[in-house]
């Protein structure tokens, strides 16, 4: 026991450090980690390795808002918390912005211990009854997704604001659409190699979120003002309570129903209860995402759940499987170990880059970003994957130049996923000529 949780700290250092680099999401490093380990089998006891990647799955998702706020690299589930943070970040407010989300993630982090004696119990019934219905459910979720797009004010005479406005809502479904055929190529005729299939969305989600942001930076290249580091913060606990509430929703949505990430669930949760205030929604995505990456890992070990959500519980679930209750509670000990250390770090590293990142030449930064992620994907991947980089880029592009939700990317995964379970996936892959 004692092992696993100093391996579970290890990886919580490890990660912390790696979340400091912009747009390098923890799965690429595990998955990584988890074949270095492959190439030398019994050198590391299964739970150990499992519970030093949980650790760095804990790290991840309370460090990662560093990068998200300071050079704009937000993973999918950061995209909605940025623009709240930015402007902070604009008005000098960075720290505050990373310590109001990273308050939610402490109170992520609460509330999965809070649930952890009866999680099985709760989550168990739950899928058995929503099992049968998952197909509509998720077309339930991709109608929300497209439904809610709201076109930008436009200025100019009332036909270009017309035309404005219906450019952004056809420019979001026109990437919710090619995500999904690129999705349904990922799934039906990857050219990623076989030897990498487990990091087979890895270049997907470089080109789609990574790039395009580094791309941004590269161009703008603005430094952010001079930050000040609060003594306090504006929250008061109702506020936090009503922002890890809603929170909590979106995260646990997310963590329990396939393909819906952290930042799909957040969005719902948001709508769902009329956030409007800058520092609850920065609270509840910070929950959200942290009971997102957590949480479904946490579920692959749940008693009578035995779930595999999320990319690390996929990625574990080829090595090892927690079969006793007490590879469950070590689990929860080792979240909650590994989130307080998290969230000490934390404290140290925002006020480091508050001190650096206002003198660092952002495109420099941009530039090793890019290099850093092609690198990742040529390593991982092979010439195949830096060609689907290439594609996932161009369809990322979109949303930025038009103003519209990054989240229809997703649809790279709910699309296909979706379709498949309804019975359809092998329909429309034959009239794409796929199969």
């Amino acid at each position: 026991m004692l092992l696993s949780i100093l391996a579970a700290l290890a990886g919580t250092l490890i990660a912390a450090l790696l979340a400091l680099v912009p747009a390098l999401h923890v799965y690429n490093v595990a998955g990584l980690a988890l074949l270095l380990a492959l190439g030398y089998p019994g050198a590391v006891p299964p739970e150990t390795l499992a519970m030093f990647m949980l650790g760095m799955v804990v790290s991840y998702a309370m460090l990662n808002t560093l990068p998200a706020v300071f050079f704009s690299a937000p993973d999918e589930s950061m995209i909605f918390a940025t623009l709240p943070a930015q402007k902070y970040l604009l008005a000098g407010r960075g720290f505050e912005a990373i310590l109001i989300t990273a308050c939610g993630s402490l109170g992520g982090l609460a509330v999965l211990l809070l649930l952890s004696p009866v999680l099985g119990l709760v989550f168990a019934p739950v899928r058995a009854l929503v099992q049968p219905h998952l197909h509509w459910i998720l077309g339930i979720v991709i109608v929300y997704m497209i439904m809610s797009e709201w076109p930008w004010a436009t200025p100019g005479t009332p036909a270009q604001k017309f035309v404005g406005a219906w450019s952004q809502l056809l420019a979001g479904a026109l990437t919710f659409l090619l995500s999904g055929l690129l999705g349904f190529v990922l799934l039906y005729r990857s050219p990623v190699p076989l030897s990498a299939a487990y990091q087979n969305l890895l270049p997907a989600f470089v080109g789609f979120f990574a790039i395009p942001g580094a791309l941004q930076q590269l161009i703008a290249g603005a430094r952010p003002p001079r930050q000040h580091i609060a003594a306090t913060l504006d929250l008061s606990p109702g506020l936090v309570a009503r922002g890890v509430g809603a929170g909590a929703l979106g995260g646990l949505f997310a963590a329990f129903f396939p393909v819906v990430t952290g930042g799909i669930g957040g969005f719902m949760a948001g709508h769902a209860t009329a956030q409007r205030d800058d520092r609850l929604f920065l609270v509840s995505q910070g929950a959200s995402k942290f009971l997102y990456y957590v949480g479904a890992y946490l579920f692959f070990f749940a008693p009578g759940l035995r779930l595999t959500r999320g990319g690390m519980a996929s990625m574990i679930s080829t090595t090892y499987t927690a079969v006793t209750p007490d590879s469950y509670w070590l689990a929860v000990a080792c979240i909650a170990f590994s989130g307080a250390l998290a969230f000490v770090l934390l404290l140290g590293l925002t006020r480091a880059f508050v001190a650096v990142a206002p003198r660092l030449d952002h495109r420099t930064v941009a530039v090793v970003t890019l290099i850093i992620l092609i690198s990742i994907v040529a390593l991982v991947t092979g010439v195949g994957g830096l060609a689907v980089a290439v594609v996932s880029t161009g369809i990322g592009l979109i949303p930025i130049f038009w103003r519209t939700r990054r989240m229809h990317c997703l649809a790279v995964l709910l699309l296909p996923v979706t379709l498949n379970m309804a019975g359809l996936g092998s329909v429309v892959a034959k009239w794409l000529g796929l199969i």
